[in-house]
This record gives structure tokens, sequence and C-alpha cells, in this order.
């Protein structure tokens, strides 16, 4: 994936590895569902964009088995080298920026993906390309702006002192071009493009413990940006991080929308 202007959450790979985790434990089931809706099996060619890590390339691969094809691309390919076996095929790729590649798929998937490429028509016009006439498209995107909340349970200073954190974590993400509101969009643009039998829906994750893994590791990974930018002090972060550990905090993550469509 592009960043823009230096995307927020690179650069911390310990946590990057517990976000990759908790976003599987998250929403795995919510997009192989989506994708066995979608019809797919043996045979079937997918593209799996910008993949941040290997549970959704291995489910597919299983579910295409040996005649089909897994191609999964990112701008950085080494958390996904340890699926690079047939019929999964590992490419360095940069979704906002390259040329889609020149074969055709039955399906191209992404998950919070485009919400921070520079270019997301581009993008999203990269993957229609992709796809062979009647080939499905999923797209899942985060909307932190239809529910802002870390702790939509706001019962005491513990958790509005969270609410404050996530809305500076917001504004950081608000400040590097992230589109906070863009899963809701999808539908619109899908339409807008050409696609037929265009659906969506969106699943929130209220508790959890992937909830909290996230909360962590997003935290620790935007604490120099927070107190740099006067949004919180290491102080705030300390005692949040352990209310986190602590179970006084619950906190919530952003609702993913996904929306699916058919290229005529």
């Amino acid at each position: 994936m592009t960043r823009i202007d230096g995307y927020l959450l690179d650069g911390r790979p310990d946590e990057s590895a517990t976000r990759s985790t908790a976003f599987a434990a998250l929403f795995d089931p919510t997009t192989f569902r989506h994708i066995e809706r979608l019809g797919i099996g043996p045979g079937w060619r997918c593209w799996e964009v910008g993949a941040g890590g290997t549970s959704v390339v291995s489910w597919l691969a299983k579910r295409v088995g040996p005649t089909g094809r897994v191609l999964a691309t990112a701008t950085d390919t080494a958390p996904l080298l340890s699926a690079a076996r047939p019929p999964v095929q590992v490419r360095t790729h940069d979704v906002a920026a390259d040329a889609p590649p020149a074969e055709a798929f039955d399906l191209v998937h992404a998950r919070l993906v485009l919400t921070h490429v520079p270019d997301r028509e581009r993008a999203l016009h990269s993957m229609i390309k992709a796809l062979r006439p009647g080939g499905r498209l999923l797209i899942e995107e985060a909307d932190p702006a239809l529910q802002p909340l870390a702790c939509p349970d706001e019962h005491g200073p513990e958790q509005e002192a969270a609410n404050r954190l996530r809305d500076g974590v917001r504004a950081l993400l608000a400040d590097r071009g992230a589109d906070l509101a863009f899963g809701r969009v999808l539908p619109r643009l899908l339409r807008a493009a050409g696609l037929r039998q265009v659906e969506a829906d969106a699943y929130f994750p209220l508790v959890s413990p992937a909830c909290a893994a996230l909360e962590s590791a997003t935290i620790e990974q935007v604490r120099a940006d927070l107190v740099a930018a006067g949004l919180a002090s290491h102080d705030d972060i300390e005692r949040h991080l352990a209310q986190v550990a602590e179970r006084v905090v619950v906190p919530a993550t952003a609702p993913l929308v996904s929306a699916w469509a058919r290229k005529p």
C-alpha cells in the first residue's frame, strides 16, 4: 500500500504484527463469510490486494485448491513469504501506482487498504480492471467516523479519557490524509464504476480481546506522535494502557464496511 505522507501506523514491527493478528481475529470471519457468499470454489483466480498477513491468503488457497491461483500483493511482502507456495504467488505491488496484473481474476479482495492510499479512485479502478467479466469485487474499509468512540459506554473518567485519546489518534490519521468516513461511500463508488449487484453491510466489534490488543498496539505505535502533537502526555498513555490491560477500559473497534459487486 502507498501511504500518505508517511503512514502513521508504520515502523514498529512488533506492534504491526500485533495489529495484523488482531485484525485477523476481528474481521476474518466476516471476510470469509462474504467470499463464500460470492461463490468461491476450486479453480478460482484471486487477487488479494495490499495483504498485511497470511490469514486471508491461506484461506483463499484452500478454497481454490491446486487448480486455482491466489496472487497476494503488497509493498512490503515480508509478512507474506511464509505463504508463498502453490497456489499462492507473492508479488511486490503498489495498487495506487502500478499497473494492475495482466491476468483476469474471478475475485479481487482488499481489506483496510484504500483508506490509506493517496489516489483511492485510481486504486479502485485498477482492481476493477483486473476482474474478468462476471468477476467479483469485495472491498472492506473501516469507517471510524461512523462510530468514533473507544468506549461507546462512556460511564466514567477512564472511559472519557480513552475517548479523548481515540480522538487524538483520529486527528493524527486525518492530518496524514486518511479518509475516516471512507467505508460508507464504497457502495456509491462501486455503482459509479459501473459494477452490478452492489451490496454492503457493516460489522462493529464492540467487545473482544482482539479489540483490546488492537487498541494497545495502536497507541504504542502512535505514542510519540500523540505526545509531539500535544494530544496526550506519556503519563496519559501509560495510564490508558494499564487500564486496558486491567480491563478497566474495554475498547471497541471502528466498524468495518464490506461492499461487494459483480463486473458486467
